[in-house]
């Protein structure tokens, strides 16, 4: 069966309701935990078994179909046409790598950067945004000579050894490195008023712990949505303080877009945009290529110059055709759907429709988001203090009942809402629908 990764891990099967599965359910988890290796998880109490998706739907064995508000690898929703015809056409034509001349390749390459502000005019591709994340950081630390890194106090940025060792989210049993400090993020809800100094003063400290240990600072990390830490979107003058004072100390400011770019706050392109600064290197992942493995790191050009004087880097599959092919639908889609405009849109519809809801429970402390990236706080009533079994109640009563959220946050306290970008106002009546049938079957009242 597949086994949990420790105390910290949210909205994961952990085998104790095996025995409760239906028959087929536990066929296929024993069978998975006899040949996955190590490390695997499982979403929800009771797992769910997917053998097709459409849109914003997938679908179970059973025929079952499962309004998906969670999914932003899948960008423009399962199976998107455009996708699936790029991706077919490319495959029976060419897939080669970056080291021959190719036209699709600078073209998307073109598009893209033309969607950033343009200091960031340099772009490279990799398969994930682990790797985009990985590279990102190599050529910060060539770039300054420093290898200190700041990063949110619950962020994750990634699965390899250099990124975990600055993902603290991953818990205890993933240390952080020696070279990293970690401040918090940002919490109007507990902070108050007084986060952007509070966090001024708790970078000024990371950086001089960093200085007088030998590190110096290469890069201060964050996700522009603070996801992992309980998805934060304001205040939006914060990011530019904390680069600020990054970048005074020889240091660069890395924005992790891996969540909240490709339209996903609904006010632009990427979510460092909200905040007004304009980052040193930029990362981008799953939402790329809505299911084909696509990454990239996209900087300023003289924050790569040292890296590229003296590495050679490569990737097999970073940059190829079949990538770049979905790369460009999705880029494309999103610009003749208007979905950044959707995104902005359908996310008000869905924030003042749970906020409606949160008004007559007390459990519910906060609603908050951008676009159509949401999160609902679940503390105890009249109280800022987190409630992680009743948040996992929640996403597993909307499971039952076949609405696909998750839970997220240092207390695993927030429900998680992040539906593809293709979310129709009539998608966002019936979460809202459901979200309240829930609340009033599980809240206490």
């Amino acid at each position: 069966m597949s086994r949990p990764r420790g105390p910290e891990m949210v909205n994961g099967f952990t085998g104790a309701s095996l025995a409760a599965q239906p028959p087929h359910i536990r066929e296929l988890l024993i069978r998975r935990g006899k040949v996955l290796g190590p490390g695997y998880q499982l979403f929800y109490t009771n797992p769910v078994e997917v053998v097709r998706g459409d849109g914003v739907h997938l679908y179970d064995s059973t025929g079952n179909e499962y309004l998906d508000a969670y999914n932003n690898v899948v960008s423009l929703g399962h199976c998107h046409p455009a996708v699936v015809e790029a991706v077919t056409r490319q495959l029976s034509k060419l897939t080669t790598n970056t080291r021959y001349l190719q036209a699709d390749l600078l073209d998307f390459s073109e598009r893209l950067l033309a969607t950033f502000p343009a200091e960031l005019d340099r772009v490279t591709y990799t398969c994930t945004g682990s790797e985009a994340n990985d590279l990102a950081l190599r050529i910060a630390r060539a770039h300054t000579g420093n290898t200190g890194i700041i990063v949110t106090r619950n962020a994750y940025h990634g699965v390899t050894a250099e990124v975990a060792a600055f993902s603290p989210s991953l818990g205890p049993s993933s240390p952080l490195g020696p070279h990293v400090r970690t401040i918090s993020a940002p919490d109007p809800l507990r902070h108050g008023t007084s986060v952007v100094a509070d966090l001024r003063t708790e970078i000024r400290a990371a950086i001089d712990d960093l200085q007088r240990h030998g590190f110096g600072v290469c890069a201060l990390v964050v996700d522009s949505i603070f996801s992992s830490d309980g998805m934060q979107p304001v205040p939006t003058d914060l990011l530019g303080v904390l680069a600020a004072e990054v970048r005074a100390a020889g240091g660069v400011y890395l924005a992790d877009e891996v969540q909240a770019g490709f339209g996903r706050t609904g006010t632009g392109w990427w979510g460092f945009g909200r905040h007004e600064v304009v980052p040193d290197l930029v990362t981008l992942g799953k939402p790329m290529g809505n299911g084909i493995p696509v990454a990239a790191a996209v900087l300023r050009n003289e924050v790569g110059r040292e890296f590229g004087r003296k590495v050679r880097y490569f990737n097999t599959f970073g940059g190829s055709n079949v990538p770049i092919a979905a790369a460009a639908a999705v880029l494309g889609t999103i610009e003749a759907e208007g979905l950044i405009d959707n995104a902005h849109e359908i996310g008000a519809q869905l924030k003042r429709g749970f906020a409606r809801i949160a008004s007559d429970h007390p459990h519910l402390a906060d609603v908050r988001g951008a676009g159509l990236f949401l999160g609902i706080e679940v503390t105890a009533p009249e109280s800022t203090e987190p409630d992680r079994v009743l948040a996992q109640s929640l996403v597993d009563d909307l499971r039952e009942h076949f609405v696909l959220v998750s839970a997220s946050g240092p207390h695993g306290n927030v429900i998680k809402i992040r539906p593809p970008l293709v979310f129709d106002a009539a998608d966002a009546a019936l979460l809202l629908e459901r979200f309240a049938d829930s609340a009033a079957r599980v809240l206490p009242t």
